[in-house]
């Protein structure tokens, strides 16, 4: 289930934190892989809302004319630790930005620039769409380390991983996708 292959790589699917992973940064954690090769991995964190802050409250910031009623009130996610000020935009591809919107899987797309947000703002927004602030990272090998010893978990997305709203229980979702109950997890290995 956690076994990686070396040549295969994630991009597209969705890590999961096994429990007692040792860094509270991650705990509990399901990621989005946007990228994964030999030299790095790159993914956004679906299931940590900014506390108290929202798609209108941001935008009231930066300046955007405030955003359609249907997602004014959507959490601002925290995608990682790295770049933290940086926003990314992971969303379906009914929105594309010319030379600046990065295909990520079969329907999704990465676009970090403000195009996105002013089209957030309006009717011209993607079906679905969150924005992260930050992103988690690897470096070459270690993604590949991490899931052959099962720090992670790997599922397939789906719609209501990526965009739905009840971020609590994102992980135990994420979990049940792979038949397992969340009670059915030690917090450490045991040795043989």
């Amino acid at each position: 289930m956690s076994e990686l292959p070396s040549s295969e790589f994630l991009a597209g699917r969705m890590l999961i934190a096994m429990p007692g992973i040792g860094d509270p940064r991650f705990e509990r954690a399901v990621v989005f892989l946007c990228s994964h090769d030999d030299e790095h991995a790159i993914g956004l964190a679906v299931n940590r809302p900014v506390d108290g802050l929202t798609l209108s409250g941001l935008f009231e910031k930066i300046g955007i004319d405030q955003p359609i009623r249907r997602v004014a009130d959507e959490p601002v996610l925290v995608g990682g630790p790295v770049e933290r000020e940086r926003g990314f935009v992971l969303h379906t591809d009914d929105y594309l930005c010319e030379g600046v919107s990065l295909p990520v899987s079969d329907g999704l797309a990465l676009t970090t620039t403000r195009d996105i947000l002013q089209a957030m703002s309006g009717e011209a927004a993607p079906r679905k769409a969150f924005l992260a602030l930050g992103y988690a990272g690897w470096g070459p090998g270690q993604l590949d380390r991490e899931v052959r010893e099962s720090v992670w978990l790997v599922c397939d997305p789906d719609e209501a991983l990526l965009f739905g709203d009840d971020h609590d229980h994102k992980w135990s979702h994420a979990l049940s996708k792979l038949g397992i109950s969340p009670e059915m997890l030690a917090m450490e290995g045991g040795r043989a």
